[in-house]
């Protein structure tokens, strides 16, 4: 009985996938005044050691601090690198980020190096060659990046920098907080080991490229001004995260500080309020450290500095956000990675443990800990010129490391609104399936697609995506393979794939969404009718497919489906990262280490075809796409494919 109430509680009907909820839960608890007296100024809020403090950094260095020192030598001699206007405009010439990126990158990895070396050493030995790095900072036109730059900048035409213009995206972002906490540490030591002009100059940069545009640009990312349809990805958090960490560090004005803050609770809430109740992200797991990670950061660097936020980590909305992480992990670093995400786990161990300390969640300090014990490696600790994650991580170690790890031993978990299921059996299978719509942030069209590991190992799986250029956030997205319907494990109907509307909303997206999607506990099954997904061309009144895991490990995938008109004969396609034997008839192999998965299917009804794909997606190599065709048309009728170990 109490299976059966269980299995009725968590039959879900979707209406819908999107649904911003207006719950605006910091400001309904802060209002501006309140904030006003209670934050503190003239950074007396820091709570790591001063630059002169020796026996601080030693502390917390720790068994890293020759570590850190040996980085910094390694960029003592460092050849600051040109970063020429043909670098900017290879973007919109050819698409290729890299030509800007890469000796850019290069310059603020040796300067984030040479700042950490300092503070760990304190002799002044790095001092000549930061005051090198930040000169050449404080020199650039632009710290934005050539992808972003047409984006945010007035002309919105060129990917070389407007030396008219400062605006702010991931990078300048980035780079500005990087720059203040190395004002905050080495400004008296610049200015008197070297010249005052370096520290003044710096702190004018980051006032005109950072705190400024902040104030007056309302740009899109912050969502000031949000609709139910209005987008709102990582970019949110990430920026608020690293410019309020700047106003922190180098504003002393109380009621601009205040002002800023506050600006940056309403657009917090933006980020927040796109969040179905479930917790799920769309954006992918390989977007934690940027989304909710940056949220984490960012709320918890407010905390620090005397504003009343602590109460939301007791909102179970902001505990299941970050759970989501530990939920999506399969096993031996593979994840699960629907969207712009690598199957390989690259989130945060240091953010993940904190997460789950600020917000209760055992599972996921214990899962933080499991990470670090994969490979017992402290270098994780140093997060590149994210000083503020750098320095949270030798605070938190010594907890990290005497946590009892463990991966969330749920059996199942379902997110209702997003539509997203994760299956885990002791047996070794770990499953997972969606439903949801095309037109979410960082979408490929994968309506109703699923994954399957075995013991950790890929059978099916999601090819995830490649290397971004210009046309990855362009019209032309969806001419690249790995976001195409057709290179996921779902059909194409009546030779159409799925489609999207492209990368901004619609008040039509509901029409490329999936229907009536449910998951029924009690059997393990997930189905949707994914019909919805596809243009009408396909001629698709329903396709409901279903996804039934036994308890034995056996996936069976069965499509019930009914057509207008039938013109040409539907495809099922599977993508693979193990070869294909097609050799026997109805068959399809899979050598899965040292054992084999079958997928079964009617010989007489379907062709095998096997397509090899290049090794173009981060995470994979060779990839595999084996596609069932049916021999004939049909109108009317049901698919049943089983997948399991082969019996020996």
């Amino acid at each position: 009985m109490r299976t059966i109430l269980i299995a009725i509680f968590c039959l879900v009907f979707s209406f819908s996938s999107h649904a911003y909820k207006k719950r605006d839960l910091l400001q309904k608890s802060i209002d501006r005044n309140s904030l006003r007296n209670s934050l503190i100024l003239n950074q007396q809020w820091v709570g790591y050691p001063s630059y002169s403090d020796r026996a601080g950094w030693d502390r917390l260095t720790g068994g890293l601090k020759q570590e850190i020192i040996s980085r910094g030598e390694e960029a003592l001699n460092f050849d600051w690198k040109v970063v020429k206007a043909t670098d900017y405009l290879e973007f919109e010439r050819s698409g290729n980020r890299n030509a800007m990126q890469t000796p850019f990158g290069a310059n603020r990895e040796a300067l984030g190096n040479l700042v950490m070396a300092e503070l760990a050493e304190g002799k002044g030995r790095f001092l000549d060659q930061i005051a090198n790095g930040i000169w050449y900072f404080c020199e650039k036109t632009s710290w934005v990046q050539s992808a972003h730059m047409s984006h945010h900048t007035r002309s919105k035409r060129s990917s070389l920098p407007d030396h008219n213009e400062f605006v702010i995206d991931l990078q300048a972002g980035d780079v500005g907080s990087f720059l203040a906490w190395t004002y905050y540490f080495l400004k008296d030591a610049l200015a008197d080991k070297i010249s005052p002009f370096i520290p003044q100059r710096l702190l004018q940069n980051l006032q005109e490229r950072i705190l400024e545009p902040y104030m007056k640009i309302d740009y899109g990312y912050l969502v000031l001004n949000a609709t139910p349809l209005t987008k709102v990805n990582n970019w949110n958090p990430w920026v608020n995260f690293n410019v309020i960490s700047t106003y922190l560090l180098i504003e002393n004005d109380p009621e601009k500080l205040t002002s800023a803050v506050y600006r940056s609770l309403q657009s917090m809430d933006g980020f927040i309020n796109y969040y179905h109740d479930d917790g799920a992200t769309e954006e992918g797991t390989s977007y934690f450290s940027h989304a909710v990670g940056k949220m984490y950061d960012y709320l918890q660097i407010l905390q620090y500095a005397g504003a009343p936020v602590s109460f939301i980590f007791s909102e179970p909305l902001i505990r299941q956000m970050g759970e989501f992480v530990s939920r999506a992990y399969i096993g031996d670093g593979w994840v699960v990675n629907f969207s712009d995400a690598s199957p390989r786990f690259s989130a945060p161990l240091g953010v993940v443990f904190r997460y789950g300390e600020a917000t209760g969640s055992k599972e996921l300090k214990q899962f933080a800990s499991y990470l670090y014990q994969r490979t017992k490696d402290d270098r994780y600790i140093l997060s590149g010129t994210d000083v503020f994650r750098t320095l949270e991580n030798m605070k938190s170690h010594t907890s990290v490391i005497s946590t009892p790890p463990a991966i969330s031993p749920v059996p199942y978990t379902w997110y209702p609104q997003t539509e997203l299921l994760y299956i885990r059996q002791e047996n070794g299978f770990f499953f997972s399936a969606k439903g949801g719509t095309n037109q979410q942030s960082h979408n490929h069209n994968d309506v109703g697609s699923f994954v399957l590991f075995y013991r950790n190992n890929p059978v099916f799986i999601d090819a995830g995506v490649g290397t971004y250029t210009a046309q990855t956030f362009s019209s032309e997205r969806y001419s690249i393979w790995t976001m195409q319907s057709n290179y996921h494990n779902i059909p194409v109907i009546n030779g159409v794939p799925q489609r999207s509307l492209g990368l901004d909303r619609s008040p039509e997206e509901e029409k490329y969404s999936a229907r009536n999607v449910r998951f029924d506990p009690g059997r393990n099954t997930f189905s949707a009718d994914i019909s919805g997904s596809y243009h009408p061309d396909s001629k698709a009144e329903s396709w409901v497919r279903r996804y039934t895991l036994n308890r034995d490990g056996r996936l069976f995938i069965e499509d019930d489906f009914v057509l207008t008109e039938a013109t040409k004969p539907n495809q099922v396609n599977f993508m693979t990262q193990a070869k294909p034997d097609i050799s026997v008839p109805g068959k399809v192999r899979l050598e899965i280490q040292n054992e084999a998965i079958l997928l079964e299917f009617e010989a007489a009804r379907f062709e095998a075809v096997v397509e090899e794909l290049p090794p173009a997606v981060r995470g994979y190599g060779t990839l595999y796409r084996t596609s069932l065709n049916a021999r004939v048309p049909e109108k009317k009728g049901k698919y049943r494919f089983v997948a399991g170990l082969e019996r020996k």
